[in-house]
């Protein structure tokens, strides 16, 4: 990439600092969930710990190849980060159902864990997640405007190379007068699938956005203050208010009047 180019925007683009909060998300939500049980598996830990950290570098493998100007690639890692989404509300919705007493384990998810079974097709789970009933008011507003079709479908004109221009922007040698409309375009891309992912998971478990203090207290042996149980970490918190809130104030009412969490 021509030098004068970075200089007048490239690597001061509010992408980066976007990345660098969805990566710092993922990373506090991983270690916030770490100590809730997977029911439905045969794991001990939870493996939603793993599947957030796996995303966490996902963000940072974007972040370093738009770093070196390669913004077609980097649109082939965020198909990987909305897999990563589907997935695990595909994993979370499904043990949930099929979960019970008399089947403890749930075979399909269990297998997966250990490298036995694959999972549905990408189409298979999102069919699932728009048939869901708990994500039935959710789905109607998240996608009203057909986004996230057209994320997917750019995603995969980028990963096979559906049009020249874009295999143009993966070489970082080269003038293009567009670059940063196209980093514009990839940013909102991100932040929709991250919010995507926001609503959807705590939607569904909204017990973990749960605070530290909570469970500090039951660790302790304290007896924890009234309704903390119900107090939100502040890092959720956080991208409620800078992400959720700012940019779709739709869907943070929505959460707000169907979650028992103190989300301000």
């Amino acid at each position: 990439m021509d030098k004068s180019q970075i200089d007048t925007g490239y690597k001061e683009h509010i992408v980066f600092s976007e990345l660098s909060e969805y990566i710092d998300f993922y990373k506090s939500l991983s270690q916030s969930v770490f100590e809730w049980i997977s029911t439905g598996t045969s794991v001990m830990c939870n493996f939603d710990s793993y599947l957030f950290s796996s995303i966490q570098g996902t963000l940072e493998s974007i972040r370093l190849i738009l770093q070196d100007g390669k913004i077609n690639d980097s649109y082939a890692l965020v198909r990987k980060y909305h897999d990563s989404v589907v997935i695990n509300i595909y994993e979370i919705l499904y043990l949930k159902k099929n979960f019970s007493i008399d089947n403890f384990v749930v075979q399909k998810i269990n297998n997966w864990i250990h490298n036995k079974e694959k999972l549905p097709r990408y189409s298979d789970m999102m069919e699932y997640i728009r048939n869901s009933r708990e994500l039935e008011r959710a789905n109607k507003i998240l996608d009203l405007d057909g986004r996230y079709k057209n994320i997917r479908d750019k995603c995969n004109d980028h990963t096979h190379y559906n049009f020249f221009y874009y295999m143009m922007l993966n070489d970082n040698q080269i003038y293009i007068k567009d670059r940063l409309k196209y980093l514009d375009r990839l940013s909102s891309d991100m932040r929709d699938i991250f919010i995507q992912h926001y609503i959807w998971l705590f939607t569904i478990n909204e017990h973990y956005m749960m605070s530290y203090d909570y469970r500090d207290n039951i660790e302790c042996g304290v007896t924890p203050v009234e309704d903390s149980q119900y107090w939100v970490a502040p890092f959720i918190q956080k991208a409620f208010d800078g992400i959720i809130k700012k940019y779709r104030l739709d869907l943070a009412t929505e959460l707000k009047s169907i979650t028992s969490m103190k989300l301000e």
